[in-house]
């Protein structure tokens, strides 16, 4: 597929454009890690029931919003090629090879978590029949009713963050015309693509039975979206060099991400346990979601040059667990599981420390082993490829 993603040509801005940090950031790699461990948390406090205690429980259940920070990350790395090209910087990649190397990334590794699941794990083999093979395969669990199953119920966002890969040439496509002097609207158009999908809820899309419409991605762009804002950021002109340097400054912004977050603690982000939220709180969530991931990034990749690292998020231990971070979302579910019958606990019967300790221990050498014998492999031959592909192109 030799198609190109819209990436525009250099053009002459009368401003000068402020220095553009290194293409790869140590500390979204470390946050990556901790929002990892986020789900982790979630996830086991309402399996030990830890959820349902006062006050921390709302804590507790609420570090979903780690959800917010992947879709921030997504957003932010998978659109910056084409907020920088927009500007002159270079160009996007081609549609090939951008889908090739999200595919590379994302399905060998997933493939063999949903085949140890369906397979091994008595409690999700005992429902394995075709349409929950197939819509898990497809990650298209959002779309076919009754097929999040046990040790897989967290796909759900990795089906939601598929279907952003596949949407976002469509955006690129549908941005083309704003470059050079007229990529000065590319915010603007972003705000108000986050701002129109907060009213999505309250849209009555037909769906069958056990299937919601807020599970599916147009409720959650304004998530990605705060990424998407962040890449248009890093590359612009100095008109927004005031919102730059409020947008990195760590201790505004992570207290403000710290305040949305205990907001979405409460009623104002839904009700407590899994009951269905009503469409205002459920927009509510999306909006302090949209905030935690955009106050949590924004200091990260707009910081000044002169201002210090991030100690822990660039730490050794943070960058593994970030680069394991993709396993540690897979697997812990499945990890969780074998958990409570090997150690004897029983579900949502308390717990809580006991067995996030337990799950983490585990899951970390699996997600490791993960990287290395599936994750970097699929990588590497994704790389390969092109670069045969490149020099065949080359010689002919």
């Amino acid at each position: 597929m030799t198609a190109t993603m819209p990436a525009p040509t250099a053009a002459a801005t009368a401003t000068a454009v402020p220095t553009r940090p290194r293409g790869f950031l140590p500390a979204l790699e470390g946050m990556r890690g901790m929002a990892a461990l986020g789900v982790v948390v979630t996830h086991v406090a309402f399996q030990t029931g830890a959820a349902g205690t006062p006050v921390l429980g709302r804590i507790w259940e609420r570090f979903d919003m780690a959800v917010a920070i992947f879709f921030a990350l997504s957003g932010f790395l998978l659109w910056r090629p084409h907020a920088a090209a927009a500007r002159g910087h270079g160009g996007a990649p081609t549609v090939g090879y951008y889908l090739r190397h999200r595919a590379a990334r994302i399905l060998p590794a997933y493939w063999v978590v949903v085949c140890v699941a369906l397979v091994l794990l008595p409690s999700a083999a005992s429902t394995a029949g075709l349409r929950v093979w197939v819509a898990n395969l497809g990650l298209l669990q959002v779309f076919v009713p009754l097929t999040l199953t046990d040790g897989l119920t967290q796909m759900w966002s990795l089906s939601v963050e598929v279907a952003f890969y596949l949407v976002l040439p469509l955006l690129a496509f549908a941005f083309i015309r704003l470059r050079g002097g007229a990529a000065r609207w590319r915010i603007p158009a972003i705000v108000t693509l986050a701002v129109v999908t907060l009213s999505w809820n309250f849209i009555p899309v037909p769906t069958p039975d056990a299937i919601h419409s807020d599970n599916w991605l147009p409720g959650y762009l304004p998530w990605f979206a705060a990424g998407m804002l962040l890449a248009e950021l890093v590359d612009n002109t100095d008109s927004l060099s005031r919102w730059r340097r409020i947008a990195g400054n760590k201790p505004l912004m992570w207290t403000v991400a710290l305040a949305a977050f205990l907001f979405s603690a409460t009623d104002l982000g839904g009700p407590a346990g899994l009951t269905r939220a009503e469409p205002w709180q459920y927009a509510a969530k999306m909006g302090l979601g949209t905030i935690i991931g955009f106050a949590l990034l924004a200091p990260l990749v707009l910081r000044p040059p002169t201002a210090r690292p991030h100690r822990w998020l660039e730490s050794s231990v943070a960058a593994t667990i970030g680069r394991w971070s993709y396993g540690i979302f897979l697997w812990h579910l499945v990890v969780l599981s074998v958990v409570f019958p090997v150690f004897g606990i029983l579900p949502f019967h308390g717990n809580f420390a006991y067995v996030l300790a337990l799950t983490i221990a585990l899951t970390l050498p699996v997600a490791a082993a993960g990287y290395a014998l599936v994750e970097e492999p699929a990588r590497r031959f994704a790389r390969r490829r092109d670069r045969a592909r490149s020099a065949g192109q080359s010689s002919s």
